[in-house]
This record gives structure tokens, C-alpha cells and sequence, in this order.
């Protein structure tokens, strides 16, 4: 880990328990939420940027993840709960305000929490992953629709399988998670004309596409000790869940159909991260869908982990979008 100032570590209460947060500077409140499969952890290189820029710079593990709670039964993952943990995650820092910023899945997260609690979150930031308004058909359908040569299955609705995905990951969480980051960064994903690690063959597994033999440049053996201890300790049922929460949240989310998120906004992606070439036409909707927009940014050659592969980068983005923000 690089030589800086130790976040200070604390527990928090939310309504599903509590949420473990780290923590570093003073001033307005910037909430960062990370992804699958990570932890507060992925946002080491930001805290202190952001807490030496003036900012109150807050990394949580999500529900499910790492020292957080991790409630029984699936529908306690869904979006509308995951929101919620991040208002009471201000709430209980005694703020009335904050910035949420997200990365993959904590990205939806964000936009959600401002979509749903204008009243607290007053600027998102996503990375990764476009925000994409709620519509079209139910998303198991159209995930089982998404087909890969030879009957090849896209990994979503692979993971939305209760206990399959666990079986393949738990008996090696390390390995496992070394290959998965490894098929998603850009110095390690396999070539264009290889199979695509998105997808699964009959009767096969995730891992059976994924790199082997070498880290991404941003992940040192240290770095993976820390996300396989706690996925090791915790199992993976509480981060897949929240995969299995997408049809629940496009029934809950019906009343925000098409809604745009109106506050400013960052959007920061790669260009050889599949979340942005698949969802390029939301991209091309932010016009529409994010008119608060402020920046929107593509790195080139950078993959799916982008503040991990390029903290120097987007430590220097998010800093000069937080301080064009208006005061909070």
C-alpha cells in the first residue's frame, strides 16, 4: 500500500445493521462506493488525493461486502436498500449532504441514490458504468437473451443462479478474483480474437476464459491479499445478490421510468472496458439522461477497474469536478 496517513476505520448504523466505512480529511462529505467484486479498498488511491484537496473523502464496504452486515435472503440487496445505507451512512457522519461517487456497480448505486434522495445527494459521479434510466423489458429476459456463440451464457444471468457462481469462486476466492481482474484490465484482458471472459460455455465456468500467470500492473500480491481475506472470510452470497436483485429493482424503480438524474455529474470510463463500448448509446444519452452533466470522460487503453489502473488520472478529474461544484 502506498506511504500515506491510515484511513481511520469505523462502523456506522444503517437499516440493515451497519456499514464499515473508511475515512480521511475534513471538509464537504464525498461518498465512495465501489463494485463487484471489490471493497472500500478500491478507492485507496483517492482518499488521500481527495482528503489533501480539502474533501471529507468516505470509501464504505457495501452491504454484503467485507465488515459491513450482511443480511439473510436476497431482496435485502435490492437498489432501493443500497440507497438508503448510503443516506444513513451521511446521516449518521452528521452531514445533511454529500457528492456519491461509484465505480461498477457502485456507480448505479450513486446515480440512484441521487435519483431517489435528491434531498442528500447533491452531485454523482460514476465510473465505469453509464447511468442508464429505468425500461425495455425485464432484465433477467433480456440478460438470457444475450447469447454468445454456441449457446455460450452472458455472465449476469450466470451469477443471478443462486449458489452457482459460489461453487465455482469459493474453493479458490484468490485465484479466482486474480483471473477476474485480470480479464478486465487492460494490460492483462485476453486478445480480441479470444474468447470473450464475458461469457460462459455449456456446462463450463467463468474462470475457464480468464488470463493465468499474471497480475494487472495495478494489483501487487499485497493488494490481492487484502480482497481475498475478506471474500474468504465472508463468502460471495452477499455480493452476487446484488445481481439477483435486478428484476426486483426494475419493479421498484417503475415509477422513475426514464427518469433523468438532473443533478452535476462525472462520468469517467475506458475505452477498452466492455461497459462502455456495450453501453456506448448510453453514453450518447447523456444529453438526455444526465443533463447536469459538467465532464465526461473516456481514458484510452484503460480497462474496467479505471481508479485503480489510473488513480493519478482520476484523482486530478475528480478533484476539478468536485471544486467546480457549487458550494454545498
Amino acid at each position: 500500500m502506498p506511504q500515506y496517513a491510515q484511513p481511520i476505520h469505523r462502523l456506522v448504523p444503517s437499516p440493515a445493521g451497519r456499514v464499515h466505512l473508511a475515512e480521511q480529511g475534513s471538509g464537504p462529505l464525498v461518498l465512495l462506493l465501489h463494485g463487484f467484486p471489490e471493497s472500500w479498498y478500491s478507492w485507496r488511491h483517492q482518499l488521500p488525493v481527495l482528503a489533501a484537496a480539502g474533501y471529507r473523502a468516505v470509501a464504505v464496504d457495501v452491504r454484503g461486502y467485507g465488515r459491513s452486515s450482511r443480511p439473510a435472503g436476497d431482496a435485502a440487496y435490492r437498489m432501493a436498500e443500497l440507497v438508503e445505507d448510503a443516506a444513513a451512512v451521511v446521516h449518521a457522519l452528521g452531514e445533511r449532504t454529500a457528492v456519491a461517487v461509484g465505480h461498477d456497480w457502485g456507480a448505479g448505486i450513486a446515480a440512484h441514490a441521487a435519483l431517489l434522495r435528491p434531498d442528500v445527494f447533491r452531485a454523482v459521479g460514476m465510473l465505469s458504468v453509464p447511468y442508464a434510466p429505468r425500461g425495455g423489458p425485464r432484465p433477467s429476459e433480456a440478460f438470457a437473451a444475450m447469447r454468445g456463440g454456441g449457446g455460450d451464457e452472458f455472465y449476469v444471468s450466470y451469477f443471478q443462479e443462486p449458489g452457482r457462481a459460489e461453487a465455482e469462486i469459493e474453493p479458490d476466492v484468490r485465484g479466482w478474483l486474480a483471473g477476474f481482474y485480470a480479464a478486465l484490465s487492460a494490460d492483462t484482458m485476453p486478445a480480441a480474437d479470444a474468447p470473450d471472459p464475458h461469457f460462459v460455455s455449456p456446462g463450463g465456468t467463468l474462470r475457464d476464459r480468464f488470463p493465468a500467470g499474471r497480475l494487472p500492473a495495478w494489483l501487487d500480491e499485497d493488494d490481492l491479499d487484502v480482497y481475498a481475506g475478506e471474500f474468504e472470510r465472508t463468502g460471495l452470497r452477499g455480493a452476487l445478490a446484488r445481481y439477483r436483485n435486478m428484476d426486483r429493482d426494475w419493479e421498484d424503480l417503475a415509477p422513475w421510468d426514464g427518469a433523468p438524474v438532473t443533478q452535476p455529474s462525472l462520468f469517467i470510463g475506458g475505452t477498452r472496458d466492455a461497459s462502455t463500448t456495450w453501453l456506448a448509446d448510453a453514453i450518447d444519452a447523456f444529453p438526455t439522461t444526465l443533463p447536469g452533466l459538467v465532464s465526461s470522460h473516456l481514458l484510452e487503453g484503460c480497462g474496467h477497474w479505471v481508479q485503480q489502473e489510473r488513480p493519478g488520472e482520476v484523482g486530478r478529474l475528480l478533484t476539478a469536478w468536485l471544486a467546480a461544484l457549487p458550494a454545498a
